[in-house]
């Protein structure tokens, strides 16, 4: 099983992230790695802490000469913003936020609960996801996340756009102060971030992964806990505010009938001996999922991220110590972490088809799992009747 763990807090020493199960054989590319860290930290409506963290991820164990060895892999981002000790205790809880329900639960004060529950852990899972993506490249598989909308801003980039290579959609993504795939509507995003700023406000938005290339059979339908799609939902809903999560054409669905609403399968002979093994589908409203397994057509998971409840015009609150009403408290904060957010779930995304392809194909060594792709992808095609693969 490929599994990943992370520790730390906001203003602690750093954030770890511990990778156990990743196979061996793999080139661990610490620019990537380093480069997947900096998108997090960027985009427009970003606030002051990015000024001071410059992120990039120590790779402590599990390494030797460059490629991973099989064991546990730990990751060390380094806080520079180091101070928790000296760190004020907080007693206005911030509406949005874990503060009191937190405090109550474990019966500590706020500043105990807000260290581990800010987004600055998100740093961990970019770390470990951007490591699973580095196993992913390997296998041809590609994963791209972008913006779809900040705010009321339409930011939905059309069928040519989305047919052209991940690569080529990455150039357009990271050529955006946005990271959208529409470059005519960016201005109009940034200009809904600045009045939100302006204001004491913040912004969400709704943010799309796309994965390209994976193969037919990963996740499955045996068992409700191992479907991919659930797997999925479950990774990228527990990023902090998010609170939506769809696969493929989603709540769409849910108003259009049956007729319009499935894929109809087709066959292309040109196409037998490839990932699609010949089965060719005009539309991709399951999101490349259907019973919980992937079918070959890119994988599509669309998110919505609420506005962040750090307001510098707060809302109201109660003073735990007084229970009076009181302005919430105000933490340093971002008037919007749309772009972050998609790299985020770009990466989270990226672990989950990590670890459903060790879980599939087997996870000792990256030659094992690129010689159990072509084999069940050959029998599979033998099964077909190929004349030959």
């Amino acid at each position: 099983m490929l599994t990943y763990l992370t520790a730390g807090e906001s203003h602690g020493k750093g954030i770890a992230a511990l990778v156990d199960g990743f196979p061996a054989g793999v080139k661990l590319d610490e620019e990537f790695i380093a480069s997947e860290l900096r998108r997090r930290q960027s985009g427009y409506g970003r606030g002051g802490r990015q000024a001071i963290e410059t992120d990039a991820a120590e790779i402590l164990t599990g390494v030797l000469h460059g490629c991973s060895m099989g064991s546990p892999i730990l990751l060390w981002v380094k806080n520079r913003d180091y101070k928790l000790e000296s760190m004020p205790e907080l007693t206005r809880p911030r509406p949005g936020h874990a503060d009191l329900t937190g405090s109550l639960k474990y019966g500590t004060g706020i500043r105990a609960i807000l260290e581990r529950s800010s987004a600055r852990e998100t740093a961990g899972r970019v770390a470990a996801g951007a490591l699973a993506q580095l196993l992913l490249r390997e296998l041809g598989i590609e994963v791209v996340g972008y913006v779809e909308r900040v705010g009321s801003v339409d930011l939905t980039p059309n069928a040519t756009t989305l047919e052209l290579s991940p690569s080529k959609q990455r150039e357009l993504r990271n050529a955006s102060d946005l990271f959208s795939l529409r470059a005519d509507a960016d201005e109009a995003g940034k200009s809904a971030i600045d009045v939100a700023k302006a204001s004491g406000d913040t912004l969400g938005g709704v943010v799309v992964t796309r994965v390209y290339n994976a193969p037919f059979g990963l996740g499955t339908h045996a068992q409700w806990s191992r479907k991919l799609d659930g797997k999925l939902a479950q990774a990228v809903a527990a990023i902090q505010a998010f609170k939506g999560v769809e696969i493929g054409s989603g709540f769409e669905l849910a108003s259009t009938p049956g007729s319009a609403s499935h894929d109809e399968i087709l066959w292309d002979e040109s196409q037998r001996v490839s990932r699609s093994l010949g089965f060719v589908r005009p539309t991709n409203r399951a999101g490349g999922l259907e019973g919980g397994m992937t079918n070959s057509k890119p994988i599509v998971v669309r998110a919505a991220m609420k506005p962040i409840p750090t307001l510098r015009k707060p809302l109201r609150s109660i003073d735990l110590d007084t229970k009076e009403s009181v302005e919430a408290s105000f933490e340093r904060s971002d008037a919007c972490a749309i772009s972050a957010a998609s790299v985020v779930m770009e990466n989270v995304v990226a672990f989950e088809i990590a670890a459903a392809v060790v879980e599939k194909f087997g996870g000792d060594s990256l030659d094992e799992i690129k010689a159990r792709i072509a084999l069940f992808e050959e029998n599979a095609a033998r099964r077909l009747g190929a004349i030959e693969y």
